[in-house]
C-alpha cells in the first residue's frame, strides 16, 4: 500500500514543481510558447499551445481546490462531473466531452495573454491551495474523496497531484512542439 503524504511532503512537491515549471516555461521562446502544438480534445480544429498547456493546470487546481471545500461541506458528489442533474450516472464519453468543453472554454478565455498574466493565474490558483493545505487537519488529509479517481482519492494525495499535472501538460506540449518542427 502506498504510504500517504504528510503536509510538508506536500507542499515541497508543490513548490518545487512549481519553481521548476516556471523556470521551465520562462525559458521557452515566445514563438514556441504561443505556437500550437496539440490538437484540442474539444476541437479538433483548435491547436493548444504550451501557454494553453499551462493555464489549463490553474483550471483544474482551482476545480480540485473546490471539490475538497465541497467534500468537507458534506456533498454528497464532490466530484460533481460524473452525473446528471437528475442523479444517473453519465457515460465516460459525456463525462469526457463535457471536461473538454469546459477545458476549452478556459483556454479561450485565457488565450493570448502575456506570460506574465498566465502566471498570475496559476499563482492564484496555487495560493488557493496552500491556504486549503494550511486550513486541513492530517485526518482532513488523509479523507477519501468518494468517486474521486485521482491519485489514490486522498485529498492530500489530490492537492499534491497539481505539481505532476504541471509536469506531465509540459509533457505533452513539449513533446506536440517537437512534432511540430
Amino acid at each position: 500500500m502506498m504510504q500517504r503524504m504528510n503536509r510538508i511532503e506536500i507542499e515541497t512537491v508543490l513548490n518545487k514543481d512549481r519553481a521548476w515549471l516556471l523556470e521551465t516555461v520562462s525559458a521557452i521562446l515566445p514563438d514556441d510558447l504561443y505556437r500550437g502544438v496539440t490538437q484540442s480534445e474539444h476541437d479538433p480544429k483548435v491547436m493548444w499551445s504550451m501557454a494553453d498547456h499551462f493555464v489549463h493546470t490553474s483550471l483544474i487546481e482551482h476545480n480540485w481546490n473546490a471539490m475538497v471545500r465541497k467534500h468537507f461541506a458534506g456533498a454528497p458528489d464532490a466530484v460533481g462531473m460524473r452525473t446528471n442533474a437528475d442523479g444517473t450516472p453519465k457515460s465516460r464519453e459525456e463525462v469526457m466531452a463535457g471536461i473538454h468543453a469546459w477545458t476549452e472554454e478556459w483556454a479561450d478565455k485565457h488565450r493570448g495573454k502575456s506570460l506574465d498574466e498566465l502566471v498570475a493565474v496559476g499563482q492564484n490558483a496555487r495560493g488557493e491551495t496552500l491556504t486549503l493545505l494550511a486550513e486541513l487537519t492530517d485526518e482532513q488529509l488523509q479523507s477519501k474523496i468518494p468517486g474521486a479517481p485521482w491519485a489514490d482519492g486522498t485529498v492530500g494525495a489530490i492537492l499534491a497531484a497539481n505539481a505532476a499535472h504541471g509536469r506531465m501538460h509540459f509533457k505533452y506540449a513539449k513533446d506536440g512542439l517537437e512534432a511540430a518542427k
